[in-house]
């Protein structure tokens, strides 16, 4: 265990290793109870969403999901998320944990017009913002609408839930999601917001959010189904190996890298006619050199890199930065790294200046850059 956003969490329950490899060949249930879950619903929830992400809200049907940014005025990632519409003016948006309070404060602050959201116009408002409702779903505020998300990853997950028993009904809908589908239903004694989704690169894969009174029985019944239970450890060395970024990694940070920087401007509409932040995005564009890329090291058993260590390109010349790094399905230490955009075509040769310490000499390990994302598993 050890304390994260001010909850004590599991890093593991066995081993990284193993929680790693159940998800990828079987399932794995992660305890994610702390991200944040809040909703918008009123007839002003679509247009403050699409005001403050960077996605296309509008594009959402009821039962569609996305994954998106908000931005401040000047760029800058305050988060990513993901936006469901589980009803025609009812959005779930699910925040990072260490970023929730920050989040809330920020939201509420457009709605109520207190901080300026386009240097161009200072006087600036989001419209309709009297139609919407905004709600923390963790708080006791929320009463029965309550939410927290338990992760269900793995080719077997949607075996391990239905086995819970539901009604046919609910099976039908169940078997019948998309990716990125989200759908209610009663599945054992829960009832459940279900989404195929995950931060695991798992295509069977499934977020729960269920009443936190119930939330400890639901990941009980689970594992009792045959599901491994697996931490925080594995989740980052699954969502490494993905390509997947993390706030305060590859978004954010003392970088202040951007989605385009993370290799995720598709996810950020310069279509739409104005987003929080959308003129400094398109700024940082004109004059961006970097992308934040996937890397393997070339031997089994190598020294971790770890976030911070150089990279190099075949010559020596200084290319970028690791910005995390784990042990991936097959063994070897797979990473993500921000480098110059010279270098980042997939089986470019690099070294990484891994383990320097006050008493420890760097050791140039070869690397490889790999393709930005693993070809997608079937459904």
């Amino acid at each position: 265990m050890a304390p994260f956003a001010g909850y004590e969490m599991p890093l593991w329950y066995s081993t990284v290793k193993a929680e790693h490899a159940a998800v990828r060949t079987a399932a794995g249930i992660f305890d994610v109870t702390h991200m944040g879950v809040f909703d918008a619903t009123g007839a002003g929830a679509a247009a403050f969403l699409d005001a403050v992400t960077t996605n296309d809200v509008y594009s959402l049907a009821v039962g569609e999901s996305h994954y998106t940014y908000l931005l401040d005025v000047d760029g800058v990632p305050l988060d990513d998320l993901m936006i469901y519409r589980v009803a025609e003016e009812h959005y779930l948006i699910v925040v990072n944990a260490s970023n929730n309070d920050k989040n809330w404060a920020w939201l509420n602050a457009v709605k109520n017009g207190e901080v300026a959201i386009d240097h161009a116009n200072p006087e600036r408002r989001v419209a309709g913002t009297d139609r919407l409702v905004l709600r923390d779903l963790r708080a006791e505020s929320s009463g029965a609408d309550r939410r927290v998300d338990v992760a269900l990853q793995g080719p077997n997950s949607k075996t391990a839930l239905l086995s819970l028993g539901a009604s046919d009904a609910d099976k039908k809908k169940i078997n019948a999601l998309p990716w990125a589908g989200v759908t209610t239903a009663t599945v054992g004694e829960y009832n459940l917001i279900i989404s195929r989704t995950g931060y695991t690169g798992e295509r069977v894969a499934f977020e729960l959010f269920v009443h936190p009174d119930q939330a400890a029985a639901l990941f009980r019944d689970l594992i009792a189904a045959g599901v491994t239970p697996a931490g925080l450890a594995a989740r980052d060395s699954l969502r490494t190996e993905a390509g997947l970024p993390l706030y305060g990694h590859e978004l954010g940070g003392e970088h202040g890298l951007n989605p385009a920087d993370a290799g995720f401007s598709s996810y950020v509409k310069l279509s739409k006619p104005f987003f929080v932040g959308k003129l400094a995005f398109a700024q940082h564009e004109q004059t961006r050199t970097s992308q934040v890329v996937r890397f393997r090291l070339n031997t089994l058993g190598a020294r971790p890199p770890h976030p911070g260590d150089i990279v190099m390109d075949a010559n020596g010349k200084l290319v970028g930065f690791v910005t995390s790094c784990s042990i991936d399905s097959e063994g070897y230490q797979l990473g993500q790294a921000l480098l110059h955009e010279d270098v980042t075509a997939d089986g470019t040769a690099i070294h990484v200046m891994v383990g320097a310490t006050a008493s420890r000499t760097p050791v140039a390990a070869p690397a490889t850059v790999i393709s930005r994302f693993p070809s997608k598993k079937k459904a």
